[in-house]
């Protein structure tokens, strides 16, 4: 779409205006959240949020991600990714190898996973459904 019909689109104030405001929303709860999670929680949990949150929008169990791409995500360091993806393949939440993740126990992520999931995830169904 173009900008200036996107622009004159939203400045007519209708739907399509309340919509791009509920993203902005949900998009700046996530942003704020995230900061908070990161200063917060340990490598672990935020692993588990962002598999839970890829995992929201994928349509398959399998997850393709290398350690590099999760730590420019969690802005941690690359071997601090590896520990914690190790942790949960022990503990039989994921599969890991060579950039293929497989979630085999959501519950057990969701258990282990800190409050900022949950936080992101009723704020984005509230704005959006």
């Amino acid at each position: 779409m173009k900008a200036k019909a996107m622009l004159d689109e939203f400045k007519m104030g209708g739907e399509f205006q309340h919509l791009l405001l509920r993203y902005t929303q949900a998009l700046i709860t996530q942003i704020s959240q995230t900061a908070v999670c990161n200063r917060l929680h340990s490598v672990e949990q935020r692993l588990c949020r962002w598999l839970l949150m890829t995992h929201d929008r994928s349509d398959s169990d399998q997850l393709d991600m290398t350690h590099e791409f999760i730590s420019n995500m969690l802005g941690v360091r690359r071997e601090g990714v590896t520990v914690a993806a190790h942790r949960l393949q022990e503990s039989g939440m994921i599969s890991y190898m060579r950039g293929h993740i497989k979630i085999l126990d959501r519950e057990m992520l969701l258990a282990h996973v800190c409050e900022c999931y949950g936080v992101v995830k009723s704020e984005h169904m509230r704005l959006l459904g």
